[in-house]
């Protein structure tokens, strides 16, 4: 049936409720005048009481009727006016602007509730006209026309009743109405959703600053309040809720593709490289910080801003599905994954990094997701938490440990300073510097809570000594490994030049100064040992043993200096070929040891080729038998213990450092999972 058809049946029963109406008059008119004559009769025949007493009953049945009849006349007036009115409304809804959303609005809400005071004046008039029904059923003084024409009013009443529900089936006119709210809530939030910008910071090249502000135009909200509330009243608010957390939700993910979050779906066996995964953690602090300050925080407002005057349940749900939906939980499984990876030192620190992280928007973290509806985000940002805390804690614990199971690994033939104590030293400096102290101690303060113990103040340092300790221990087991006692002199020294070239870092700080000067102590001992035993053995072929200053004894004397220059020079030639290919890392330490060579050994030559150079010059072959002057001789001592860093040396260190953590945590690792 068609709307104009529909509304000609509701005339046409407008009309015949009404004649009903008046026959129903009629009939209690009538019923009253039955009632009169019962009495004249009864005065005149007072004998035939008894035999006509059925007919005082009937009055009193057309007296009850009567009553019900006066009682259904109001209901049914009313309903005859209500729905003048619902006719009125629809026209006015349908000829409203759109443009007008708050005039549509208060339209639409009129003509709800004009159809909800129809039904409740429809269901008032049948129960009235029902019980006249029942009244008439079966009384021999009221004909059938009446009794149908009550039963066809009630059938009126019941399609009357049945308006508003078909008005609000697909297609009818409440129906559409919703519908359109819907459509212009998705069209309000999406035109007014802008994305978050990324721009360049000027004032400091290099880094990136972030712009965004998403919050929408005053009128807009105001718009989407009064639709929410209309859609509320109808049931449809869980639409208003997905339509606005998708919009919402798909804008913020398309503003993070500017930040390049691929890394985000990293999984732990993928975290190999330390430099790497250092970089990826570098990142995610500062995209956290990001997403969680300028992203969720603006988002969270205005989110309360849309659907405050529905309740804060409402809002906590809402932004729950826009924050999940944006992706906040990536991000703590990238941090969680990391805490899956490979158990080594530098994993301490990129543990600290992610704790420090997190702190750092912890106030804020629990302002945003802390209600019911954040169950999910709540229970990932603990679990991560209680893995980086314990983590962190597992591996710093462990330290001296690990160090001392490196005692095993052969120490660098070069004799430099080995690579784990290069590492192990600067991570004790890290650890104590200011950028991770206060964090382990934090983590550290925490952790203990955990165990229902109370931190030791001086914790850290007392593990950092035993780590000290175990380095030197492994040092002591290294130095004995050499086999040419010379290499292990240099060996030592390198390493005591290493810990006295500590002084004013926070590890050298923590030793002491008396720590410092005990290794600056030993390091020139060990110097002057490394001289002596090697280079001081070429001193015997510059004797003068077996020369005899005699002009009888010229000839022997020559041919005893060329043998004596011929095997220093092959003597000589050995070790520089051998000790070339060790090294001394610190240059003052090694431009100090060539020198202490060059004093020791360059005046002892010098003298000898003044002394007796002449012996073996005079001879025409003579110039092969001094192979070196004495300025080619210090020349070639002060170039000795060179480390393989030529051009780039900024770039080959920087290589060379990270090699060095690599290679270290590696062997960490292995000594991990085999303990």
């Amino acid at each position: 049936m068609t709307e104009g058809d529909s509304i000609e049946s509701l005339l046409a029963a407008r009309k015949l409720l009404n004649s009903s109406l008046d026959k129903s008059r009629a009939v209690a008119l009538a019923l009253g005048k039955t009632g009169s004559r019962l009495e004249e009769i009864k005065e005149r025949l007072p004998s035939s009481e008894a035999a006509f007493r059925c007919f005082s009953m009937q009055k009193c049945s057309f007296v009850v009727v009567r009553n019900q009849i006066d009682s259904a006349i109001g209901p049914a007036a009313a309903v005859l006016k209500v729905f003048d009115s619902v006719q009125e409304l629809e026209k006015s809804l349908i000829s409203e602007s759109h443009s007008d959303i708050f005039g549509y609005l208060v339209v639409l809400k009129q003509l709800e509730e004009a159809m909800k005071f129809l039904a409740d004046n429809c269901r008032l008039a049948i129960q009235w006209l029902e019980g006249i029904a029942e009244a008439l059923e079966g009384n021999v003084a009221v004909t059938d026309r009446y009794n149908c024409s009550v039963k066809k009013s009630i059938r009126i009443l019941h399609e009357l009743l049945a308006y508003e529900a078909s008005a609000r089936l697909n297609g009818g006119l409440l129906f559409e109405a919703l519908n359109y709210l819907e459509s212009e809530f998705n069209r309000l939030v999406t035109e007014n959703t802008i994305p978050f910008a990324l721009v360049a910071s000027s004032s400091s090249p290099g880094k990136q600053a972030y712009i965004g502000s998403s919050l929408m135009p005053i009128t807009v909200i105001q718009k989407l309040q009064v639709i929410i509330d209309r859609l509320k009243a109808n049931g449809r608010l869980e639409i208003c809720i997905s339509v606005y957390a998708e919009v919402r939700s798909l804008n913020i993910r398309k503003s993070l593709q500017k930040l390049d979050l691929e890394y985000l779906e990293k999984w732990a066996k993928e975290f190999d490289d330390v430099q790497d995964i250092e970089g990826l953690i570098g990142n995610w602090c500062k995209h956290l910080e990001l997403v969680v300050k300028h992203v969720f925080e603006p988002e969270c407002k205005l989110c309360i801003d849309v659907f405050n005057k529905i309740g804060l349940d409402i809002c906590n749900c809402c932004f729950a599905k826009i924050a999940i939906q944006s992706g906040i939980l990536s991000f703590l499984q990238f941090g969680k994954n990391v805490t899956e990876s490979n158990k080594d030192p530098v994993k301490l620190l990129r543990l600290l990094e992610i704790f420090a992280a997190l702190d750092k928007v912890r106030v804020d973290f629990n302002r945003l997701f802390g209600g019911e509806a954040y169950g999910d985000i709540q229970s990932l940002i603990r679990d991560l938490i209680r893995r980086v805390v314990n983590g962190a804690c597992e591996i710093f614990l462990e330290l001296p440990l690990q160090v001392k199971l490196q005692r095993q690994v052969s120490p660098p033939p070069d004799g430099s300073v080995p690579r784990l104590v290069l590492f192990v030293t600067d991570y004790c400096n890290q650890l104590l510097g200011d950028n991770y102290r206060p964090i382990l101690i934090q983590v550290l303060v925490i952790h203990q809570s955990w165990k229902q113990a109370k931190y030791e103040e001086g914790l850290l340092t007392r593990l950092i000594y035993s780590v000290i300790k175990e380095i030197a221990l492994n040092l002591d087991e290294w130095s004995n490994s050499h086999q040419d006692i010379t290499l292990s002199y240099l060996f030592v020294m390198n390493n005591h030049c290493h810990f006295c070239n500590l002084k004013g870092t926070k590890l050298g700080d923590m030793m002491g100064d008396s720590w410092v000067k005990a290794h600056e102590q030993y390091k020139n001992y060990y110097a002057g040992l490394y001289v002596r035993e090697s280079w001081g053995k070429l001193f015997s072929f510059l004797r003068q043993d077996g020369l005899i200053a005699s002009p009888s004894r010229k000839a022997s004397n020559r041919e005893l200096v060329k043998k004596k220059l011929k095997d220093f020079y092959q003597t000589f030639d050995y070790m520089v070929k051998k000790h070339s290919c060790w090294v001394v890392t610190d240059k003052n330490s090694r431009e100090k040891i060539c020198q202490l060579v060059v004093q020791a050994f360059l005046p002892v030559y010098r003298s000898y080729l003044q002394n007796y150079g002449v012996l073996v010059e005079e001879n025409a072959s003579g110039g092969k038998y001094v192979k070196y002057s004495a300025n080619d001789l210090e020349k070639i001592l002060s170039s000795l213990f060179q480390p393989n860093l030529r051009k780039n040396g900024s770039s080959r260190h920087l290589q060379f450092i990270g090699k060095i953590k690599n290679v270290v945590t590696h062997q960490f690792h292995l000594m991990l999972t085999a303990s």
